[in-house]
């Protein structure tokens, strides 16, 4: 061999105990005859300990009798490629602890015939470190649900005390004014349970709200049941709590407006509650077949409480309001989500 092949020879050899991951070759024999001095340290062998050992021996042993069969399709590759693609590898160290590892395999022809150079990588740290992540998102999923908990029931203790008030009042007015903030903090109560409740504590599912939402309204307005038939549609409808609230009160407003006052002579119909989602687009239309809105009557300064928290809340989702009055009383809400990091 000239001067110039012997160097190199020596320089790659150098450069092979110099990598920073584990490295080791083996023979068609499965033996290994070579490792670098971070192969040795992460198996737990002493230096030179490795050469001669059968491959073998850094296998778990429940894996060990199907190993060889592996190791002989490996030296026919012609390309590298992971080993164990998609499967969680664990290496044995001498003492017989495992750990996880990563496994690179690489066919390589030489002068005494084909050999595999693999490329090891201990995952002990990264798994570690994934189970830090788990632990912490889990414990911030239960404070969430906690969170959310606390404020349901702070909000049912507010909505108990508005009914304890309205039981003493004696003037109509007022006991209407009282039903009407109780429907308001019970639609903020149900986001917070239906968030409670769900598999996925940052989206609340609009379906499962809207059901138990008109539940509450229909009790509440007692004169309108049997008369008007409620209609929601909301299938796949998931919104942040920020969009949420302010949503879920517009619904409230709108439809605890139609069954006071659209349905107000005794008429019978039906409300549809239709919410679409593209993307981040959202859609809110709540309609119903009642008593149509005058002309002369001005939404936007208009003195209703009700009209006004609709006006407010569209404002506050950045979102446009579209009405018509008649044929069918229509309220069209569009907006867009916030984007999040």
């Amino acid at each position: 061999m000239s001067p110039a092949l012997v160097q190199l020879d020596e320089y790659l050899g150098q450069a092979f105990h110099r990598m920073p991951v584990a490295m080791i070759v083996v023979d068609q024999q499965g033996t290994i005859s070579r490792a670098n001095g971070l192969a040795e340290s992460t198996f737990g062998y002493a230096s030179g300990e490795l050469l001669g050992l059968s491959v073998e021996a850094l296998v778990p042993d429940r894996f060990r009798a199907r190993h060889p069969q592996y190791r002989q399709g490996f030296t026919s590759e012609e390309h590298a490629r992971p080993m164990g693609a998609g499967r969680d590898l664990s290496g044995r160290r001498k003492d017989g602890s495992e750990f996880p590892v990563e496994i690179g395999i690489n066919p390589v022809v030489t002068g005494e015939g084909p050999v595999v150079l693999s490329v090891i990588v201990d995952l002990t740290e990264r798994k570690l470190a994934e189970q830090r992540i788990k632990d912490a998102l889990l414990q911030k999923d239960l404070l969430l649900r906690e969170v959310h908990h606390r404020v349901k029931n702070n909000l049912q203790v507010v909505h108990s005390l508005l009914d304890l008030q309205a039981m003493k009042v004696k003037d109509p007015e007022v006991v209407s004014a009282l039903r009407d903030s109780q429907n308001r903090v019970r639609s903020m109560s149900l986001i917070h349970q239906t968030l409670y409740q769900s598999t996925n504590v940052a989206q609340v599912d609009f379906n499962q709200f809207l059901s138990e939402l008109m539940v509450g309204l229909t009790e509440a307005y007692r004169s309108a049941t049997g008369r008007v038939d409620i209609h929601m549609q909301a299938e796949d409808v998931r919104l942040p709590i920020n969009e949420a609230i302010p949503c879920g009160l517009i619904i409230n407003e709108l439809v605890s407006n139609a069954l006071k006052h659209g349905f107000a002579d005794g008429r019978s119909g039906s409300i549809w509650i239709k919410l679409q989602q593209d993307g981040k687009h959202v859609t809110v239309q709540v309609e119903n077949d009642g008593a149509a809105i005058p002309e002369e009557h001005d939404l936007r300064r208009s003195g209703s409480l009700g009209l006004q928290l609709v006006n407010l809340f569209t404002r506050q989702l950045r979102g446009k309001l579209e009405v018509q009055r008649a044929n069918p009383v229509s309220f069209t809400i569009r907006f867009d989500l916030e984007e999040t990091a």
